[in-house]
């Protein structure tokens, strides 16, 4: 029988984009039928590995290289859609990497952060396909490496990265995609409109499951989770959180109501500063 996170660590180092897409969905599903074993104790590593596994292109830079995303231009909103498929694959790596890296989690961690990962897959393939629709595809125009690059940070604290991964990085796509979802509502492009609001229901629950598992850590601990979080930002170099934010899917996605005021109350610095 093959190991939850065993075989998370080899995927993740997996190098090429449709193979990896594939072999997570069998991974999925064969523990769906209770084919996969899980063993929280073992301390794997990753030293025979290159991670994470990524295809030669697309060419990494510094966000302000990354080309500007016009929406007035059929390349233009290519760009934005291969913005989003490189988000979409680095969430599918950072979802791998939280299962294979942090041992003595309970068990309903990994099959939260494997069924983040399927999820991830699958808009990663949604966004890949209709960005083909406009004749490219994923690998044809430079992406930075932001997400990522907070995923290294984080390897050494399961904490760090449950607060900083998901409820810091992750959950700037619940403030971000309903814009861009409206900008593709207003040239009637009804496709990436429907794949949008996938992502956007899904991306809920996976800020949900970084909230569950950051809050559980606290708990375990006796750790206030506000001051935990402001010490952790700081330690790891988090990006300074700016408004405006989606409150409303924030607390879906298990933002507590003192949280929310905290948002809340940055936004309306922001715009008086404005």
């Amino acid at each position: 029988m093959s190991e939850l996170r065993e075989t998370s660590l080899a995927i993740l180092a997996n190098t090429d984009v449709q193979s990896k897409v594939s072999q997570l969905a069998n991974l999925f599903a064969e523990h769906q039928a209770g084919r996969i074993a899980i063993n929280p104790s073992s301390n794997l590593t990753s030293q025979n590995h290159c991670l994470p596994g990524r295809p030669a292109k697309p060419d990494l830079v510094a966000p302000k290289f990354v080309p500007k995303r016009k929406m007035d231009t059929v390349e233009g909103r290519a760009i934005l859609w291969h913005s989003l498929a490189h988000i979409e694959f680095n969430a599918m790596n950072l979802a791998l990497d939280a299962i294979w890296r942090f041992p003595n989690m309970p068990k309903a961690y990994y099959e939260d952060w494997l069924r983040v990962a399927k999820e991830e897959s699958y808009h990663f393939s949604l966004i890949n396909t209709h960005l083909q629709s406009f004749g490219f595809s994923y690998g044809d125009f430079p992406a930075h490496n932001s997400l990522w690059e907070m995923v290294e940070r984080t390897t050494d604290s399961v904490i760090a990265r449950m607060a900083l991964v998901p409820r810091t990085m992750e959950a700037r796509g619940l403030d971000a995609v309903p814009e861009i979802r409206d900008r593709f509502k207003q040239i009637k492009d009804e496709r990436a409109v429907e794949i949008l609001e996938i992502i956007l229901h899904d991306e809920i629950g996976h800020v949900l499951v970084g909230n569950r598992w950051f809050n559980f850590l606290c708990a375990n601990d006796n750790l206030s989770p506000i001051a935990t979080y402001r010490e952790l930002a700081e330690k790891y170099r988090a990006p300074t959180l700016r408004g405006p934010f989606n409150l409303d899917a924030r607390e879906q996605a298990g933002f507590t109501s003192e949280e929310l005021e905290i948002l809340e109350s940055l936004s309306e610095k922001r715009t008086q500063a404005a």
